[in-house]
Protein backbone atom coordinates (compact mmCIF):
# COMPACT_ATOMS: atom_id res chain seq x y z
CA UNK A 1 0.00 0.00 0.00
CA UNK A 2 1.18 3.48 -1.15
CA UNK A 3 0.20 6.57 0.44
CA UNK A 4 0.45 10.00 -1.09
CA UNK A 5 0.39 13.48 0.00
CA UNK A 6 0.47 16.58 -2.55
CA UNK A 7 1.23 19.82 -1.02
CA UNK A 8 2.77 23.39 -2.90
CA UNK A 9 -0.12 24.62 -4.43
CA UNK A 10 -1.03 27.55 -4.34
CA UNK A 11 -2.38 31.14 -5.63
CA UNK A 12 0.36 32.81 -8.74
CA UNK A 13 -0.44 35.37 -11.04
CA UNK A 14 0.10 34.35 -14.64
CA UNK A 15 3.95 33.94 -15.61
CA UNK A 16 4.71 33.07 -12.07
CA UNK A 17 5.85 29.08 -11.00
CA UNK A 18 5.24 26.58 -8.06
CA UNK A 19 6.69 23.35 -7.94
CA UNK A 20 4.24 20.80 -6.24
CA UNK A 21 5.78 17.98 -4.27
CA UNK A 22 3.85 14.62 -3.64
CA UNK A 23 5.96 12.11 -1.06
CA UNK A 24 5.17 8.57 -0.71
CA UNK A 25 4.53 6.60 2.32
CA UNK A 26 6.64 3.84 1.57
CA UNK A 27 9.69 3.44 -1.44
CA UNK A 28 8.22 3.90 -4.61
CA UNK A 29 11.23 3.14 -6.54
CA UNK A 30 9.36 0.44 -8.98
CA UNK A 31 6.36 2.47 -9.30
CA UNK A 32 6.39 5.08 -12.32
CA UNK A 33 5.07 8.37 -10.79
CA UNK A 34 2.68 11.00 -12.35
CA UNK A 35 0.72 13.79 -12.42
CA UNK A 36 -2.82 14.54 -13.08
CA UNK A 37 -5.13 17.53 -13.23
CA UNK A 38 -8.72 18.50 -12.84
CA UNK A 39 -10.27 21.73 -13.52
CA UNK A 40 -13.93 22.70 -12.59
CA UNK A 41 -16.52 21.16 -14.92
CA UNK A 42 -13.96 18.61 -16.88
CA UNK A 43 -11.96 15.41 -16.59
CA UNK A 44 -9.01 14.61 -14.80
CA UNK A 45 -6.12 14.59 -17.39
CA UNK A 46 -2.65 13.62 -17.82
CA UNK A 47 -0.15 16.29 -17.12
CA UNK A 48 3.05 14.31 -16.49
CA UNK A 49 5.08 11.11 -15.64
CA UNK A 50 8.20 9.75 -14.60
CA UNK A 51 9.80 6.04 -14.36
CA UNK A 52 11.31 4.50 -11.40
CA UNK A 53 14.79 5.66 -12.46
CA UNK A 54 13.82 8.70 -13.65
CA UNK A 55 15.07 7.57 -16.97
CA UNK A 56 11.77 7.92 -18.92
CA UNK A 57 9.25 11.05 -18.44
CA UNK A 58 6.31 12.05 -20.60
CA UNK A 59 4.44 15.39 -20.50
CA UNK A 60 1.18 16.67 -22.27
CA UNK A 61 1.77 18.91 -24.87
CA UNK A 62 -0.16 21.90 -23.08
CA UNK A 63 2.70 21.62 -20.32
CA UNK A 64 6.11 20.94 -22.38
CA UNK A 65 8.63 23.64 -21.91
CA UNK A 66 7.38 24.99 -18.95
CA UNK A 67 6.91 22.12 -16.73
CA UNK A 68 9.28 19.59 -15.06
CA UNK A 69 8.89 16.47 -13.24
CA UNK A 70 11.35 15.02 -11.33
CA UNK A 71 11.85 12.56 -8.11
CA UNK A 72 14.19 11.59 -5.41
CA UNK A 73 14.16 8.52 -4.37
CA UNK A 74 15.83 8.69 -0.84
CA UNK A 75 13.09 10.70 0.16
CA UNK A 76 10.14 9.19 -2.07
CA UNK A 77 9.27 12.33 -3.19
CA UNK A 78 8.39 13.39 -6.65
CA UNK A 79 8.50 17.18 -7.94
CA UNK A 80 6.17 18.76 -10.65
CA UNK A 81 8.30 22.45 -11.41
CA UNK A 82 5.67 24.94 -12.86
CA UNK A 83 7.00 27.52 -15.11
CA UNK A 84 5.38 30.05 -16.89
CA UNK A 85 2.14 29.54 -15.37
CA UNK A 86 -1.27 30.41 -17.42
CA UNK A 87 -4.73 30.59 -16.22
CA UNK A 88 -5.40 27.41 -18.42
CA UNK A 89 -3.62 25.42 -15.86
CA UNK A 90 -5.91 26.08 -12.71
CA UNK A 91 -6.67 23.11 -11.64
CA UNK A 92 -6.69 20.54 -8.20
CA UNK A 93 -3.27 19.02 -9.39
CA UNK A 94 -2.88 14.81 -8.04
CA UNK A 95 0.34 12.98 -7.62
CA UNK A 96 -0.88 8.80 -8.52
CA UNK A 97 1.60 5.97 -8.60
CA UNK A 98 1.29 3.01 -10.90
CA UNK A 99 3.74 -0.25 -11.45
CA UNK A 100 6.07 0.33 -13.46
CA UNK A 101 5.22 -3.05 -16.05
CA UNK A 102 3.63 -3.03 -19.38
CA UNK A 103 4.79 -0.97 -22.79
CA UNK A 104 6.01 2.33 -21.75
CA UNK A 105 4.38 4.97 -24.04
CA UNK A 106 2.40 8.29 -23.34
CA UNK A 107 -0.54 6.23 -24.41
CA UNK A 108 -0.20 3.74 -21.86
CA UNK A 109 1.57 6.33 -18.89
CA UNK A 110 -1.22 8.90 -19.33
CA UNK A 111 -4.10 6.40 -18.48
CA UNK A 112 -5.81 7.36 -15.28
CA UNK A 113 -7.33 3.33 -15.10
CA UNK A 114 -3.70 2.45 -14.90
CA UNK A 115 -2.55 4.24 -11.23
CA UNK A 116 -3.22 2.17 -8.22
CA UNK A 117 -2.78 5.11 -5.77
CA UNK A 118 -4.11 8.80 -5.79
CA UNK A 119 -2.96 11.50 -3.67
CA UNK A 120 -5.75 13.88 -2.14
CA UNK A 121 -4.84 16.98 -4.62
CA UNK A 122 -3.60 20.23 -4.22
CA UNK A 123 -5.04 23.28 -6.02
CA UNK A 124 -3.42 25.53 -7.94
CA UNK A 125 -4.95 28.57 -8.91
CA UNK A 126 -3.74 31.20 -11.71
CA UNK A 127 -4.87 34.80 -12.26
CA UNK A 128 -4.69 36.55 -14.90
Amino acid sequence: QVQLVESGGGLVQAGGSLRLSCAASGRTVSYVMGWFRQAPGKEREFVAAITGSGGNIWYVDSVKGRFTISRDNVVNTVYLQMNSLKPEDTAVYYCAARRDVGVRTIATMSQLREYDYWGQGTQVTVSS
